[in-house]
């Protein structure tokens, strides 16, 4: 986290002091590490792959073409969720460090811990936003979302709430110890019609989880195909997708999307983290959707909806026939956390909760004893 390598200060004969949280006792411990290095490891897997920010500002400073195309974040919260400055105060902040265009992009309503939004609350929050974008004197803000995504890929919003924002990002947030193998997990979720982004994609966190496993070449290209960007949260203890899997996202010609996933208006420098993955993993600054003009991210978003769209209708044409019912789980660790829902004809679990609870031979009765008379048109159930 320190702006500066440790090395760097030692170099230039400055205290070490100078550096974050470094007083006398530790600047001693790290001057002895200098003159007579330690036999260190390979980090464990669950700190392996995360870049210094010192690192990071090195690597962007080498690549002044980056810090110059890419000037907007896609990823921020305020405190309509879990962040803790109102969504003007992220703006202003952003405006401060060079930021041409931001994403709001509060929880939804399934992750309760958060207070995620529901489709009122996300419509408030957009007419905010337009009236701040009218008064031209800051970035402009994205109506947007980071919505949560079942384990099977489905979405917790309504369709027509997210076809009227900017930029919709889907995550996951439950089931993300699993050790198994979860391509299929993330093919779902790419298909979805209603993201353009998913966001932190492993859910990997420094120092306290792993993240998930997959066929990371299969999932790049399933991006690719779909037009879904994958994410390079910038957040330090996040940056996910990291370097080595951003390679196989460069190779297959995937888009990709960047955010600090701030939470406070400090957090939002460390879109250079996300900038320092791109360029050491060969990512095409054509691929990034940080790097393109409003109107042109807005037709790209355009395009891969419409795309989705005909893909989830000729999907149910052939695989979504019936309906069946599906038990989720909507609410982790909790008694009681799920629920029956019926998917309908895009793969998306149904909003409709009159039948919620019935099963799938309760429906079969219903329709049996709903029989529409000889003649006349079957009334359904």
């Amino acid at each position: 986290m320190w702006s500066e390598e440790a090395s760097a200060l030692v170099t230039a004969d400055r205290s070490l002091t100078e550096l974050r949280a470094v007083g006398p006792f530790t600047a001693t411990f790290i001057s002895r590490w200098f003159a007579e290095l330690p036999d260190v490891g390979a980090p464990p897997p669950i700190r392996d792959g995360f870049l210094t920010y010192a690192h990071a500002r090195a690597v962007v400073a080498q690549h002044p073409e980056w810090a110059a195309a890419l000037r907007a974040d896609h990823q921020m919260h305020s405190d309509e969720t879990d962040g803790s400055a109102p969504l003007e105060g992220m703006a202003v902040a952003a405006a401060e460090l060079g930021r041409q265009r931001i994403a709001i992009t509060d929880h939804s309503k399934t992750l309760r811990i958060t207070n995620g939004m529901d489709e009122a609350r996300l419509a408030a929050q957009g007419r905010r936003i337009d009236e701040l974008n009218a008064r031209g004197d800051g970035p402009r803000v994205l109506r947007a979302i980071e919505m949560d995504l079942t384990p099977e890929g489905a979405s917790d919003m309504d369709p027509g709430a997210l076809a009227r924002l900017d930029l919709v990002l889907g995550a996951f947030h439950s089931k993300l110890r699993l050790k198994d193998d979860q391509t299929d997990r993330y093919l779902k979720a790419l298909a979805n019609s209603d993201i353009q982004v998913l966001a932190h994609p492993r859910g990997r966190v420094y120092n306290f989880r792993v993240g998930l496993t997959a066929d990371w070449e299969r999932v790049a290209r399933a991006a690719a195909a779909t037009g879904t960007a994958l994410e390079i949260d910038a957040y330090p203890d996040r940056q996910d997708l990291d370097v080595e899997r951003l390679r196989a996202v460069a190779a297959s010609g995937a888009w990709v999307s960047i955010g600090t996933d701030a939470h406070t208006t400090g957090e939002l420098v460390f879109l250079e983290l996300g900038l320092a993955a791109a360029i050491l993993a060969g990512i095409s600054r054509e691929r990034v959707l940080n790097c393109l003009d409003d109107q042109t991210l807005a037709d790209r978003v355009g395009v891969v909806r419409a795309a989705k769209r005909r893909g989830s209708a000729e999907r149910s044409d052939t695989t979504m026939a019936g309906g069946k019912r599906e038990r989720i789980d909507t609410t982790p660790g909790r008694k009681g956390g799920s629920r029956y829902l019926r998917r309908d004809g895009a793969g998306r679990f149904s909003n409709d909760q009159t039948s919620a609870g019935r099963s799938v031979a309760a429906d079969k009765r219903i329709a049996a004893k709903n029989k529409a008379p000889k003649g006349m048109k079957d009334r359904g159930d």
